[in-house]
């Protein structure tokens, strides 16, 4: 098998059967000899801001030493990015050959494992043989039922803001959604989460008290910022002084205090994480399409911002950075997101929309997000495809305008192929 037969196995899974939860991916890892219970795990889950925080992690570890896995869950632009040792994304011979392992007890199961299924068991595998000292997991969706959550109690749980979103899957009110994030606590753990709605955190702090774990609240109050820029921004912590990050959403210093309480955590569990791991980590986080400067003549930002927290997200950026400005947004949504919601958020400091279907079989026509639009009084015109929104915006923006694709990762990651990014 080379790499493109991988990939092109990967995506061809489906499923079968009705067998919900963690019946498939559990007899899947054990057929395989169980490879994640050899390792430790932070594992992340939560609404909006799980791939920041991961990142944070992932990079104040790295500075410390260890050999740190990553795996991320959705992709931007490459498959390959979802799973990663060290910050390098795994080989394409290297999974072409454990996609081809795999494949040998997945094919041979009755009730065949899911795509995400088996992802999660390279994945784990990969990290194995790699003899990680410990793997940062992002949740793929929800917690409980998620196949990540076959691993046995992490060295420390982190859990991000809780909003609304796939309620179809995980529920209707935020204590539904919130206890499907909480199956990710287990027994004698650790828990960071980030300040949530009381009708979320209450769920979460029964379920500590059911597994007898440890919950610590990340404190946001200490966060000071001294210096923002599109280029990044600096902060105090406490006692932290001067802390620098490349990402440049005004949300991410939020995040940054989830990350550091978990290195916190990870300290009282024993891990050696020196104070320069922590800046030197900090400094050197990348994360791709959250609130990311493409070009700066004219300001072209992409940010995954894809349901309405994560745009309320993306518009407080914009409004800190660009105070009173009209902004000229890219948008292509998936259709069963709140997009009435989102279009509500935009409009008001929208100067117009181009609107484009990121390629996804869930995403909404680009004529009918337009027609949408138009319903809150502003301009939109629909492109056939992301580059011709993108091309379309830079070239009818006057100067001295702001462009800011938003609205799906799907799209992020076309967005980012017209540029050329080093």
């Amino acid at each position: 098998m080379n790499y493109e037969e991988a990939v092109a196995y990967i995506h061809s899974i489906y499923w079968r059967g009705s067998k919900l939860g963690l019946v498939r991916v559990t007899e899947l890892l054990e057929l395989m000899g169980n490879p994640q219970d050899s390792l430790k795990f932070v594992h992340v889950a939560g609404t909006n801001g799980k791939g920041s925080t991961t990142t944070m992690i992932s990079n104040i570890l790295r500075a410390s030493g260890y050999t740190v896995g990553s795996f991320i869950s959705p992709y931007v632009t490459r498959f390959n990015e979802r799973i990663q040792l060290n910050n390098r994304e795994i080989e394409d011979d290297e999974l072409a050959e454990l996609t081809d392992y795999v494949r040998t007890f997945a094919d041979a199961m009755p009730n065949s494992p899911t795509e995400f299924e088996v992802i999660t068991a390279i994945a784990f595998e990969y990290y194995k043989r790699k003899n990680c000292d410990i793997v940062v997991v992002e949740v793929g969706l929800g917690g409980k039922l998620d196949s990540t959550n076959v691993i046995k109690t992490p060295e420390v749980a982190v859990i991000t803001p809780i909003d609304f979103d796939h309620t179809h899957v995980l529920g209707n009110t935020l204590a539904e959604i919130a206890s499907a994030k909480a199956g990710i606590i287990k027994k004698n753990g650790i828990v960071v989460t980030h300040p949530q709605h009381k009708e979320a955190l209450d769920v979460l702090a029964e379920a500590c008290s059911e597994q007898n774990a440890k919950l610590i609240i990340a404190d946001t109050s200490p966060i000071k910022l001294n210096e923002r820029s599109i280029d990044g921004q600096c902060f105090d912590y406490g006692d932290y002084k001067n802390l620098k990050i490349r990402l440049a959403g005004s949300y991410q210093l939020n995040n940054s205090a989830v990350a550091l309480n978990a290195i916190f955590a990870l300290r009282s569990r024993g891990w050696n994480i020196p104070d320069d791991a922590v800046y030197n980590g900090l400094a050197n986080a990348k994360w791709p399409a959250r609130f990311e400067v493409l070009s700066k003549n004219p300001i072209f930002i992409v940010d995954g911002g894809h349901n309405p927290h994560g745009v309320r997200g993306t518009l407080s950026s914009l409004m800190n950075y660009f105070p009173n400005e009209k902004i000229t947004f890219i948008l292509g949504v998936m259709a069963d997101k709140d997009v009435s919601e989102i279009v509500s958020l935009l409009a008001p400091v929208a100067e117009s929309f181009y609107t484009a279907a990121p390629n996804n079989d869930r995403a909404m026509p680009a004529e009918q997000l337009a027609e949408l639009i138009k319903k809150f009084g502003v301009p939109a015109t629909p492109c056939a495809s992301v580059s011709d929104a993108v091309h379309a915006a830079i070239s009818h923006i006057e100067k001295g305008g702001k462009i800011c694709a938003v609205g799906s990762l799907y799209m992020a990651g076309e967005v980012r192929q017209c540029f050329d990014l080093e």
